[in-house]
């Protein structure tokens, strides 16, 4: 977006480091379910880093991946007919996908930073954020997800319990094994040694 030169030094190494974290086969494995998601009119990138982040750039394919998670009535973002061409367009294209993945249920930390994919800054944080809302839609299965349920792991789901007031009452009268226990102990065969010698 804006004019920058070549970063040297720490900034460099800065770089290098977050381009390394990006997974080549997880790309192959995110274009897939895009595809299968949206449908082939999302077309293909080009393989590589680049082409992965010049696909997603103007956050139509990223619109349909998400309005495609939910049921026909409710598509919670708005596609333009015509792809935004305007900086600031997709820009907000993007910040509108980020928003309906947090309300999907992908946690905050989880969420890339628009500049993350619009500059190419950490595409790895983009693979992230596919992967974990990936990961809610085969655990929620609800029929809107498409593609091969084994790409994604299914999150931890809460198992919730119900004690009755009985069983409550009952665990007040256990003491628990990190207080230690004192079943079968005795002072029996015990010694503490020698008793005191007085010698006059």
């Amino acid at each position: 977006m804006a004019n920058k030169g070549p970063a040297y030094g720490m900034s460099r190494d800065v770089q290098s480091k977050i381009e390394k974290k990006y997974d080549d086969e997880l790309e192959n494995r995110l274009v897939e379910w895009i595809v299968a998601q949206c449908g082939a009119a999302v077309g293909r990138p080009e393989r590589g880093r680049l082409g992965f982040q010049v696909w997603l750039k103007n956050g139509i394919v990223l619109s349909r991946l998400v309005n495609s998670l939910y049921p026909d009535g409710s598509k919670p973002v708005k596609i333009p007919d015509t792809p935004p061409t305007m900086v600031f367009k997709q820009m907000e294209q993007i910040a509108q996908f980020l928003k309906a993945a947090e309300d999907y249920g992908v946690v905050k930390t989880d969420v890339f930073q628009t500049v993350d994919l619009f500059e190419a800054k950490d595409m790895a944080a983009v693979q992230r954020t596919l992967m974990a809302l990936g990961s809610l839609a085969v655990t929620k299965n609800d029929g809107n997800y498409h593609g091969d349920p084994n790409w994604f792991m299914k999150k931890a789901q809460e198992h919730k319990r119900e004690f009755t007031e009985s069983q409550l009452k009952e665990g007040k009268n256990v003491i628990g094994l990190q207080m230690g226990s004192n079943k079968g102990a005795s002072q029996s065969g015990m010694s503490y040694g020698r008793p005191r010698q007085i010698i006059s």
